[in-house]
C-alpha cells in the first residue's frame, strides 16, 4: 500500500470518496457501472479505481456475467487494507476480536475476565491482542484503532471510566492511555451497553428503527438508548444507567449506591439469593436455577414472577420518559425466553403503552458486534472521509469516537 486516499488533492479525495461510497453501498461493481451511480466521467473513474487498487485500497474481484457484450471487470473495498481491534470486556468474560476494513473478524479469542481486576485485567487484554496480532500476516500488523467495551460510566469529555462496579479498581487506572500504549494505536471506549445498542442498530432488530433501547440483565444492569437514530450519553455518560432507578427496594438506603437498587433486586446475585430464600437452599447458579425452572420447579418459578413483575415496571418507567418503539433484552438472564415471555404478559398490566420486546438478535456478542460496528465507521471516516450506510456490510453512520474522549 502506496498510500491514503487522504494523501491527494481535495478534487480527487472528492471523487475517490464517491467511488468508495458507491462500493460500501453496492459492493463489487464495473467501472462502467460506478460512472453511472457517481456521475464522474469515465476517465475520471479509470483514473481513481487505479490509484485506489495500486496504494491497495480496492482489488478485482471478477467480471460481470449474465449482460449482454463483453464481460467487465468488478472492483471492491480490499477488507485487508486495515485492521482494528474490538473489545467485550466484561466482569465475567474478555471477548477480543481483529477486524478488517469491512468487519469480517480475522482472529478472536475468549476467557474468563481476570478475577483481580485492574491491572491484571489491562495486561489479560494486551497479552490477547498480542497472540491474535502474531497470527495476523506481517504486512497487517498495525491496528488503526482500538474499540473497548466496558462495564461502567464514562465521562463523555474525557473518556475516564467513573463508575465500574464489576471489575475490580478499573476507574482507578487511565485506561485508554495505558491501553493505547500497548497496542499503539487510538483506543475509543464505550459503555458496553451502548456498543450493543449499536450493535443492534447495526445488524439486529434495530436496523431501520429510529427509537429503542437495549436493556442489558445479567451480572450487571444497564441501558442503551438510541434516540432519533443516535446513541444518548447524557451530560455526565449516565444516561441509561438503570440499575439506579429506585425499583425493588428502598431507593433511600445507601447500600444501594454502588450497584442501583433495580440492580440489587434483579442481577444475577439477586435472583441467586432470591432463590436460595425460596428453595431453603445455596449454591445456585442462575443458569442453574432455570433448569429447574424448565422441570417444574415452583420456587424457580415464583422468582421468575418477581424478576419479570420488576422489569416490568423498569421498562414502564422507561417507556414513559423515551416513548421507544423497541426494547432488546440481552445477557445471560435477558436473553431467556421464558423472561421474555412473562414480562410480555404482566407490561400491558403496568403501562398504558407497552413497546414491542424482542431477545437480542445478536446474543452474546451485541457488544462485540457493536464494537466492530463502530471501529469500521471510524476507519471508514479515516480513510474515505464518508458516511457509511446503515444496513447491509457496513455500519450506521457514528459519531467519532476517538474525537470523542479525546
Amino acid at each position: 500500500m502506496t498510500a491514503d486516499p487522504t494523501d491527494v488533492p481535495i478534487a480527487r479525495q472528492i471523487s475517490m470518496h464517491a467511488v468508495t461510497r458507491a462500493l460500501l453501498a453496492s459492493g463489487p461493481t464495473s467501472r462502467a457501472e460506478l460512472a453511472k451511480r457517481t456521475g464522474l466521467s469515465k476517465q475520471t473513474i479509470s483514473d481513481v479505481v487505479r490509484e485506489l487498487e495500486a496504494a491497495g485500497w480496492l482489488a478485482p474481484l471478477g467480471r460481470t456475467a449474465g449482460r449482454p457484450g463483453r464481460s467487465a471487470v468488478t472492483y471492491a473495498i480490499n477488507g485487508r487494507a486495515a485492521i482494528a481491534g474490538a473489545i467485550d470486556l466484561g466482569g465475567t468474560k474478555l471477548h477480543v476480536a481483529i477486524v478488517d476494513l469491512l468487519g469480517e473478524v480475522i482472529g478472536e479469542t475468549i476467557e474468563p475476565t481476570d478475577p483481580r481486576g485492574g491491572a491484571h485485567v489491562l495486561d489479560q487484554i494486551g497479552r490477547l491482542l498480542d497472540q491474535l496480532m502474531a497470527a495476523v500476516p506481517p504486512a497487517l500488523r498495525r491496528l488503526r484503532l482500538v474499540v473497548l467495551g466496558v462495564p461502567g460510566i464514562l465521562h463523555p469529555e474525557t473518556g475516564h471510566i467513573t463508575v465500574a462496579p464489576n471489575i475490580h479498581g478499573l476507574s482507578d487506572l487511565d485506561v485508554r492511555r495505558a491501553l493505547a500504549g500497548h497496542a499503539g494505536a487510538p483506543v475509543a471506549i464505550e459503555n458496553d451497553v451502548n456498543l450493543a445498542a449499536r450493535g443492534e442498530q447495526w445488524r439486529g432488530h434495530g436496523v431501520g428503527i429510529g427509537n429503542f433501547v437495549f436493556i442489558a440483565l445479567g451480572t450487571g444492569i444497564g441501558m442503551g438508548i438510541i434516540a432519533d437514530g443516535h446513541l444518548l450519553r447524557g451530560g455526565r455518560g449516565g444516561a441509561g444507567e438503570i440499575a439506579y432507578l429506585p425499583i425493588g427496594g428502598d431507593p433511600f438506603d445507601a447500600r444501594g449506591f454502588r450497584q442501583g437498587t433495580l440492580e440489587s433486586a434483579v442481577g444475577s446475585v439477586a435472583i441467586a439469593e432470591r432463590y436460595a430464600g425460596l428453595a431453603n437452599t445455596s449454591g445456585m447458579t442462575v443458569r442453574d436455577i432455570f433448569a429447574r425452572l424448565a422441570e417444574g420447579d415452583a420456587a424457580a418459578a415464583a422468582m421468575l414472577e418477581e424478576a419479570a413483575r420488576l422489569v416490568a415496571a423498569a421498562i414502564a418507567a422507561v417507556t414513559a420518559v423515551l416513548d421507544p418503539e423497541l426494547v432488546v433484552l440481552g445477557g445471560g438472564i435477558g436473553a431467556r425466553p421464558e423472561l421474555l415471555d412473562s414480562v410480555r404478559r404482566l407490561l400491558p398490566r403496568c403501562t398504558p403503552f407497552p413497546p414491542r420486546l424482542e431477545l437480542s438478535a445478536l446474543g452474546n456478542r451485541a457488544t462485540l458486534t457493536g464494537a466492530i460496528g463502530v471501529a469500521v465507521g471510524r476507519m471508514h471516516d479515516e480513510f474515505f472521509g464518508i458516511g457509511v450506510p446503515t444496513t447491509g456490510s457496513a455500519p450506521p453512520p457514528v459519531a467519532d469516537p476517538v474525537k470523542e474522549l479525546s
